[in-house]
């Protein structure tokens, strides 16, 4: 009987420890996204969002390209003095340096590789959903990222 009540106990612990490591991880930037095209509403590419030093990152992992279109794409419009210029863009990081300030990650910067546009960077969760908005000055662009498990 009493291990009965030692496995009984130690069993709903471990369920315990999971449910609570499951609302951690979704509480979290970090992971893998889906990237969906603001005008056609496609997939692009999977994201890959990691913490190096206190400070977060996005690298692309994957590209979903239609027929016809160049498979391994470079940042041929990059900036000049920028070091991503005419750089694959599978593999490239294209967010640098945000700093996690409540609920929200800012103080860096996105890359749009196709554009070659770098703008100042803020991403929050919400809903389970990656919110990434780009701008300079007053002008902004909201993506909705969707987590890859």
């Amino acid at each position: 009987m009493k291990n009965m009540v030692k496995l009984s106990f130690l069993t709903l612990i471990f369920s315990f420890c999971l449910i609570a490591s499951s609302f951690a991880k979704d509480t979290s930037i970090t992971g893998k996204w889906k990237t969906i095209d603001d005008k056609t509403h496609e997939p692009k590419s999977i994201v890959q969002i990691y913490e190096k030093d206190g400070k977060y990152f996005g690298q692309i992992k994957e590209l979903f390209r239609k027929p016809g279109e160049d498979p391994d794409p470079v940042c041929d419009k990059c900036p000049d003095k920028d070091p991503r210029k005419d750089k694959p863009t599978k593999g490239m990081v294209i967010i640098q340096n945000l700093v996690k300030k409540g609920n929200e990650y800012s103080g860096g910067t996105i890359l749009d590789p196709k554009e070659g546009k770098i703008y100042t960077c803020k991403l929050w969760l919400e809903n389970g959903n990656l919110m990434v908005r780009g701008y300079i000055m007053f002008f902004f662009r909201t993506q909705t990222w969707f987590r890859v498990e």
